[in-house]
């Protein structure tokens, strides 16, 4: 059988290919197969063949395709500093870049670079560091010399620029001497209350399209993919605000094996736009790296506690031995589902803002901060779980439980949907090379309940 486009999805625990026809007409799914993804055996290849042999066996049929495509998160995403003048300003907005480009964030710093702050960096070990600051035109100075104590790192990685404009010549030149790779990009805080993420995102993309390269295997991937490798998380948050299209004011919710993702596309609220203290993007994405079913259980049964997990699962910790994205038996499923309505509900309350109260002059005033999500309307799930688990509904409609009042969550008249047939990701890819085959797939693969 012949596939128009096959779409390989290369996570943290499985990998998955979806093969599509009719990409130029009426587009469909052909069928899907999926494995273990093969890091520790050095050659993720092995786990996407694996994948293809699966995908064979499921549509009882050989397979070929006229393009591969491809989405990762197998080198452990991109991990990433940021480093900007005011924290709820620039170093804001540089996070938000970081985790809509699908980037790992691993430490922000506002202001003047310390030394202490540089040997973190070491600690690290980035794959790319961000450097902003300033509004267009503003601040330089210490910019400048947070630029001459980044350029003096020395780490073979590229380091991107997303400051002040007025200066970009002399950051240029700063990192060019030290013979490190500067890329120079818009201010992601060119003015007071404006966010400008989308052309930052869109570098630490490319950066990402460069770095996966490294990962086990990949150089491999690369002599076989047609278009460059673009980070599974990007991919979701590129699928969610096509739903957006659709839905209006969206919010999507990925559990997977070692992260919960959630994406969200809303204005919020006009009401809680008024008293927002600052601005916030549209589209946000939001990673939560110790938040995950099966890579990361151990740390969730941590969060919620031991002791509160004993007294639903006396036998939590043989159950997490064998814990799998292919559970065994009842049993290891209700664990799962029981860790995932963990990951779900606190996933979307650490992504959302809060309302809170200040006392001055003029007595108590109402401010909200972070993202709000009260205009929320639909809630869509993803990831092996969310996708596939007969206990889906259950899982996402914790949502609906959670009595925070000053918390900026959707509200309780939310309708749930999710990605039937696990394509989510696959989607998002295929939208950077047919955007109108992906949008009718999307429109197909979506099922409210």
């Amino acid at each position: 059988m012949k596939a128009d486009v096959l779409v390989a999805e290369i996570g943290s625990t499985t990998t998955v290919v979806t093969a599509f026809g009719g990409i130029n007409s009426d587009p469909f799914i052909i069928g899907q197969g999926e494995f273990y993804t093969t890091i520790k055996q050095g050659d993720v290849n092995i786990g996407i063949e694996n994948a293809v042999k699966n995908l064979e066996k499921n549509i009882n049929s050989e397979i070929s395709w006229d393009m591969l495509l491809a989405s990762s998160s197998a080198a452990g995403g991109l991990k990433m500093t940021v480093h900007g003048l005011v924290y709820d300003m620039t170093v804001k907005a540089s996070k938000e870049a970081a985790l809509g480009a699908g980037a790992v964030l691993k430490y922000a710093t506002a202001g003047k670079l310390r030394n202490s702050q540089i040997d973190k960096i070491y600690e690290i070990k980035p794959n790319v560091i961000l450097l902003s600051g300033g509004v267009d035109y503003g601040e330089e100075e210490i910019i400048l010399y947070n630029a001459e104590m980044l350029s003096d790192i020395e780490l073979d990685i590229p380091f991107i620029y997303a400051g002040n404009i007025s200066i970009k010549d002399e950051i240029k030149k700063i990192f060019s001497e030290k013979n490190k790779n500067i890329i120079i990009t818009d201010n992601v805080y060119p003015s007071v209350d404006t966010l400008n993420i989308i052309p930052a995102r869109k570098t630490i993309q490319d950066v990402f399209s460069g770095h996966i390269i490294h990962a086990p295997g990949m150089e491999k991937i690369y002599s076989l993919v047609d278009r460059k490798i673009i980070p599974t998380p990007g991919a979701v948050m590129l699928t969610t605000e096509m739903l957006s299209e659709i839905y209006n004011d969206v919010l999507t919710v990925d559990i997977g094996g070692a992260t919960t993702d959630v994406d969200s596309v809303t204005f919020g609220d006009p009401e809680i736009q008024r008293i927002l203290i600052s601005p916030e993007p549209v589209s946000k994405r939001t990673v939560e790296g110790d938040m995950g079913l099966y890579v990361n259980a151990s740390h969730v049964i941590e969060l919620i506690g031991e002791e509160k997990v004993s007294e639903e699962f006396p036998d939590y910790k043989e159950l997490i031995k064998n814990i799998s994205p292919y559970p065994e038996n009842s049993r290891q499923e209700e664990f799962s589902v029981y860790l995932a309505k963990y990951c779900f509900l606190n996933g979307i309350k650490r992504h959302a803002g809060m309302k809170k109260h200040l006392y001055g002059p003029n007595g108590r005033q109402e401010i909200a901060q972070g993202k709000d999500l009260t205009a929320i309307k639909y809630i869509f799930g993803t990831g092996g779980i969310l996708s596939r688990s007969e206990y889906r509904k259950e899982i996402m409609e914790e949502i609906k439980k959670e009595k925070d009042l000053n918390a900026l969550i959707p509200g309780k008249k939310i309708e749930i949907g999710y990605d039937c047939n696990y394509i989510f990701a696959p989607i998002g890819v295929l939208s950077t090379v047919n955007y109108e085959a992906a949008m009718k797939l999307l429109r197909k693969d979506i099922k409210i309940i």
